[in-house]
């Protein structure tokens, strides 16, 4: 598909969206592959496919960086990628061809930025609103906003004075925060982004309170908080599958053939419940403190299996420094705990379409999802598996606490006391009145707060908002 192709309908917006950094493509998204390619890179696809439907959106173009690099597929190459009608993922040069992590790609992004004009201003127009995701393609979004004299967009995601508080707290100094982070340049970019912003979107109001306060450009910033939204078609109830009438399609057959394999291999009793954790191998992740509060608890053990996703690897010494760490961290608890049939630590699995299939079969098994984060943004995997029919155990900080509030699908926990984890887990898995509850406020709560429909329903009218407001301000 060539730039001019796509459907545009004249009476609608035309939004550009950027997000720079990771592995972009319009399905099977290589989730967990590093740290660049987590769940914002779902999200901005989602986003955009859930835009590109809306009637009153005329287009939507999610520009990227165009990657033609041996070491990754073919797909990231290629200029243009349709995401439905009026939807598209554009890729555009800069900084060379190879793959490289987000922290290098500050020098490259005014590059990118002029690229990007260059498309739009000589094929399908200058869009009508420029929005931002993360710090890098902040900066891109601001440098275009001036150029073109649009109304700009922001969402952090994930924030620079955060993490170098984290940082500062795990004893790094300033300087390994440079070398390894950049993190001066991110934060600037993020202060000048939330300055320039017209709009900024964040996903919780504790987001707003307890992540942007440390900005000196917040207070005078405008915030929407709008939660994600989870594909209620991909993540539906567990007990469909249960339904001899209901007939899913061959890619999903083919998932629970892989998952139930994948998990019979670790597992010597798999028919048992299973506790499930579903996230990157970081150490804010905290899936080592799972472990541990599963390893030290007879009756634990004894009542389910503990399965943890982190991720996919071919080999544990390729990993950055963060990653290996951890892994290695885990299969050592394993061996410490003498976990060997009871613990399912896999290698791959396909986010796509076996994590949908993996929360259902859980569920299926009576099991319940754990989210054991010490620190959480928002917390999408909680929502995917409240959709599922799977009860929810979570850290009780950040975004967990408005949407548990909100869908009842679960308890929160401090995740720094393995004792709570132990007492919410088998709380839930002893109470079949208790887990059936969870289970049925789960699918009923995310399609009334959490659906994709009621997520860009409230993004447009904000960005209406905006547009309404920006010329009079100007």
């Amino acid at each position: 598909m060539d730039r001019e192709t796509m459907r545009k309908d004249e009476a609608g917006l035309h939004i550009a969206m950027f997000s720079v950094h990771g592995l972009i493509r319009g399905s099977d998204l290589e989730l967990g592959r590093d740290a660049d390619t987590g769940g914002q890179t779902k999200y901005v696809v989602e986003l955009a496919r859930a835009l590109g439907r809306h009637p009153r959106v005329s287009r939507v173009d999610l520009v990227t960086r165009r990657i033609d690099d041996l070491e990754v597929s073919d797909d990231y190459a290629k200029p243009v990628e349709r995401l439905g009608e009026r939807a598209a993922l554009v890729r555009v040069p800069a900084g060379g061809d190879e793959y490289m992590r987000k922290e290098e790609l500050w020098p490259h992004l005014d590059e990118l930025a002029a690229n990007a004009a260059r498309y739009f201003e000589e094929g399908p127009g200058v869009p009508d609103v420029v929005h931002g995701h993360y710090a890098d393609a902040g900066y891109v979004a601001q440098r275009l906003a001036q150029r073109w004299r649009r109304p700009m967009v922001f969402t952090g995601h994930s924030l620079g004075r955060n993490k170098q508080r984290a940082l500062r707290g795990a004893g790094m100094t300033r300087e390994e925060m440079e070398d390894q982070y950049r993190i001066g340049r991110r934060i600037e970019a993020e202060e000048q982004a939330l300055r320039a912003a017209d709009l900024v979107i964040a996903s919780t109001h504790q987001e707003v309170v307890k992540g942007y306060e440390l900005y000196d450009a917040a207070p005078a910033a405008r915030f929407a908080v709008i939660p994600p939204g989870v594909d209620v078609e991909r993540f539906y109830p567990y007990y469909y599958d249960l339904d001899a009438s209901f007939e899913p399609d061959e890619e999903v057959v083919k998932a629970r053939v892989r998952m139930k394999r994948e998990l019979t291999r670790f597992l010597r009793d798999p028919d048992k419940p299973v506790i499930l954790s579903i996230s990157r191998p970081d150490r804010k992740k905290n899936n080592l403190g799972l472990v541990e509060a599963y390893g030290e608890d007879k009756e634990l053990r004894h009542l389910a299996n503990l399965a943890i996703f982190a991720g996919v690897r071919s080999d544990i010494e390729q990993l950055d420094d963060n990653e290996r760490e951890v892994m290695t961290g885990l299969l050592f608890a394993m061996d410490r705990y003498d976990l060997y049939g009871r613990l399912a630590i896999p290698k791959k699995h396909r986010p796509d379409v076996d994590i949908p299939v993996l929360y259902r079969l859980v569920a299926a098994r009576r099991g319940v999802f754990v989210n054991p984060a010490l620190e959480e943004n928002f917390g999408i995997t909680i929502i995917e598996a409240s959709s599922s029919g799977l009860p929810v155990v979570s850290t009780n900080h950040g975004g967990p606490q408005e949407i548990i509030s909100k869908v009842g699908s679960g308890e929160l926990i401090d995740a720094r006391d393995k004792g709570a984890i132990q007492a919410a887990i088998k709380g839930i898995l002893v109470d079949r009145e208790k887990w059936e509850r969870y289970s049925e406020n789960g699918v009923a709560g995310v399609r009334e707060h959490y659906s994709w429909r009621a997520h860009v329903d409230k993004y447009v009218n904000a960005l209406e908002q905006v547009l309404e407001a920006v010329p009079a301000a100007s």
